[in-house]
Formats: structure tokens, sequence, C-alpha cells
């Protein structure tokens, strides 16, 4: 029986029903899992983001050129630039439905480690000086 509130104990199934603890090696084992999950996931955005923002100034140094000087079609290296972007965003997607899937056993100690990874990644990787928020779109619900 699938459990809907949160409860604290050892005793969890994580995203496949082989994935199951029933002894505190095991349950730590899976928080840990969880936390490093989290982080990770903080660092793809961060790569993500960057690359995007690293890629998009290429494009905008096009920009600045004279209307005659620029270039008429998208080169390969930004169409190459823009599928390695997507493929990013889907393999980072996937790594935050993970985690919102396994935060959904509603297990106190889950819950916590992804909260606590997502946090220490955060810190890491994407809290320093040079934060550049790239806004895709105006649209706050997009």
């Amino acid at each position: 029986m699938m459990h809907m509130t949160f409860y604290w104990g050892k005793k969890v199934t994580l995203l496949f029903d082989s994935w199951r603890t029933d002894s505190w090696p095991s349950y730590g084992l899976t928080l840990l899992a969880c936390l490093l999950f989290s982080i990770f996931y903080q660092y793809m955005e961060d790569r993500r983001i960057r690359f995007k923002l690293r890629s998009s100034q290429k494009r905008d140094a096009n920009l600045e050129a004279p209307l005659v000087m620029r270039p008429l079609r998208i080169g390969v290296g930004a169409k190459s630039a823009r599928f390695a972007s997507s493929v990013l965003f889907g393999v980072n997607s996937a790594i935050g439905y993970l985690l919102m899937l396994a935060i959904m056993s509603f297990n106190g100690g889950v819950f916590v480690a992804v909260v606590l990874g997502l946090a220490i990644g955060y810190l890491v990787f994407r809290s320093g000086a040079e934060e550049v928020l790239v806004l895709e779109s105006p649209c706050a619900c997009a």
C-alpha cells in the first residue's frame, strides 16, 4: 500500500519495485543516492544555462555586424549547439522528474535528502557572483 501522507521510517519503495529498503544501511544508501542525484541535477542545470548563454552570445555577435554582412542561414555550429542544448534540457528534465517521483514516495527522509541535495548543489554550482538570469520568455507561466 502506498502512503499518501508523510511518514518516517526505513521501509521505502523508491521509483521501482526492486528498489526497496528494509534495513538502516540500505535506507542510508538510498538517502545518499537521493542527495547525490539532487546535487547532480543542480550541476546539470548550471551546465545547461552556461552552455545556452555561451551559444547565445556567439549568435548575438553576428547581430552586431552590418545588415549586409549578416549570415542568411543558421550555420552548422548553431544547429549543433541547439541540438546539444536540447539534449541537456531533456536529461535535466528527466532527472528532475525522477527526483519529483522520489519525493512522491512520501518518505520524510527522502524528502529531506532531495531538498538538502538541491540546496547544496545550488550553493556549490549556481550561487556564484557571476550568476546570470537567462529569460527565454517574458511570460512567467511559460
